[in-house]
């Protein structure tokens, strides 16, 4: 299960001031809280971006770092994962932060294909999901979703592109992790979706 901060205040974990952190602190308590009520192990986490970059990259990530390991709780950290952006910080970017910090990031593939510092997809894959600790977190976690055509660069996709999405799971079929589609049409994609692994299989 994967719980994403819609929070707005979740954002003001990166900005400058000193008072809001102890605001989202709150927050992500209350989100544990939550996934604890519901007697959900690890795997179930809380989804947030490592936020803005403010015309400075290093400092953004620091701040990020610095509160991270200063506000929250252990069993907040042990819910929280990070997830690569399409054009602030690249899954590079988010591995230094894991390195200070030992947050799993969860690997966005559209995303990747937006900013990825020259590295494949399948090599990306397997850099993210060293960042996941199996007996802690519970398999690592995807998000899959495509570009919308004749949209701005960044766009998801409103349905689900087939051909990509056959090439994508035949091109990562000794990769293992959960994936969860970010696609607009949201359950008619997904029925399509799960069909499709199927059919790799019987080609084989």
């Amino acid at each position: 299960m994967k719980h994403s901060s819609g929070d707005s205040n979740s954002t003001a974990f990166f900005i400058k001031r000193v008072e809001i952190p102890f605001r989202v602190h709150d927050v992500f308590n209350y989100q544990t809280a939550f996934l604890n009520a519901m007697e959900l192990d690890n795997s179930a986490k809380i989804q947030i971006h490592v936020g803005g970059t403010y015309n400075d990259k290093n400092s953004s990530s620091d701040r990020f770092i610095k509160n991270y390991n200063t506000f929250l709780s252990d069993e907040a950290k042990s819910r929280l994962v990070i997830e690569n952006d399409d054009y602030r910080f690249s899954l590079r970017d988010y591995l230094r932060v894991h390195d200070k910090t030992n947050v799993p990031v969860l690997f966005e593939v559209f995303h990747h294909e937006c900013m990825n510092d020259g590295q494949s997809i399948h090599d990306a894959i397997r850099s993210a999901d060293n960042a996941w600790k199996k007996n802690r977190d519970g398999v690592m976690m995807l998000e899959y979703s495509s570009q919308e055509p004749n949209f701005r660069k960044g766009k998801h996709a409103s349905t689900l592109d087939e051909i990509k999405f056959k090439n994508f799971i035949f091109s990562t079929i000794d990769c293992s992790y959960d994936l969860m589609l970010e696609i607009k049409e949201k359950e008619k994609s997904v029925t399509r979706a799960r069909q499709i692994p199927d059919q790799l299989l019987n080609l084989a």
